[in-house]
């Protein structure tokens, strides 16, 4: 992540130098030339279920802290701002924070504060390009709680799809993949195993450049020990040892893309057992810097 982060600021920053040797005034740098730089804001609505450790799906939701993780149900809505830099179609970087504000049948809703921090990349590693083999992309995220505590998490989440286009324009295709979530307790008072998702789905995208993306998989869940952490609770709050599980999810991507393919507005809907149904609603509304 360290790389990246460097490779990143270095690549940005050699798109805008000039000559060290041209004594004449610095022209402005050919917008071809630089990278796609956006925030790519999310807002999230999602719901937990009692004694449930909301996990999530993708890159759209992270509950770094197992505070959420209680004998009651709750709701909660949390932006995500990851300032995101497109070097080509094949590699991106990001970084930002999560802020959220949530509640639970016991409590009203809390303010608005940053929660997390995350870092990741993505990578195409594999392009199709008209060829028999699918494109494989492999997005990988590293989330850490914004405040220390025994509640405090670091996570790691890796997604790797494979997409196999049925036309040069990629217009519509199959799709398969994996995600694996792990998450540390920086405290070490409890113990979270893995949650491991596979899934199917297809893509299509219209001539208007709305595309619609379907994916249903399963979801299989460890468990978790987290009965240590029940004295650093709220008041009304109790924590459970989490029995592992293995229950379905849908997902349902709607978006609005432009000639470049780069995405304009996007709305997601994700329902998954755990192993009662959780649901998670996300708006996505990326604010350009520079696009091409």
């Amino acid at each position: 992540m360290a790389v990246a982060a460097a490779f990143m600021i270095a690549a940005t920053g050699a798109a805008f130098a000039r000559d060290a040797g041209d004594d004449a005034k610095p022209a402005k740098a050919d917008a071809s030339q630089l990278p796609n730089v956006y925030l790519d804001m999310r807002t999230n609505y999602f719901t937990v279920p009692a004694g449930t450790l909301n996990i999530g799906f993708g890159n759209s939701l992270s509950l770094p802290s197992l505070s959420s993780l209680s004998s009651v149900s709750g709701q909660g809505a949390s932006i995500d701002l990851p300032l995101t830099v497109d070097f080509n179609e094949r590699f991106s970087v990001f970084g930002g924070i999560t802020a959220s504000a949530s509640k639970t049948d016991l409590t009203p809703w809390s303010s608005l504060a940053v929660i997390s921090w995350n870092v990741g990349v993505q990578a195409d590693i594999i392009e199709q390009n008209g060829g028999p083999f699918p494109t494989v992309t492999v997005l990988s995220t590293l989330t850490k709680s914004a405040t220390e505590g025994p509640l405090a998490t670091t996570s790691l989440t890796t997604v790797a799809e494979a997409a196999y286009a049925f036309d040069t324009d990629e217009t519509r295709a199959l799709l398969a993949g994996v995600q694996l979530t792990n998450i540390r307790v920086d405290s070490g008072l409890a113990s979270v195993r893995p949650a491991i998702i596979g899934y199917v789905g297809a893509y299509y995208q219209w001539p208007s450049n709305w595309k619609l993306t379907g994916r249903a998989g399963i979801q299989s869940f460890g468990g978790a020990n987290t009965s240590a952490l029940a004295p650093y609770l709220p008041s009304g709050q109790s924590l459970l040892s989490l029995r592992s599980f293995t229950q379905p999810m849908l997902r349902a991507d709607l978006d609005r893309m432009d000639d470049n393919d780069n995405r304009l507005f996007g709305l997601t809907a994700t329902v998954f057992w755990t192993p009662k149904p959780a649901f998670q609603f996300t708006l996505r509304t990326p604010l350009y810097l520079v696009r091409h």
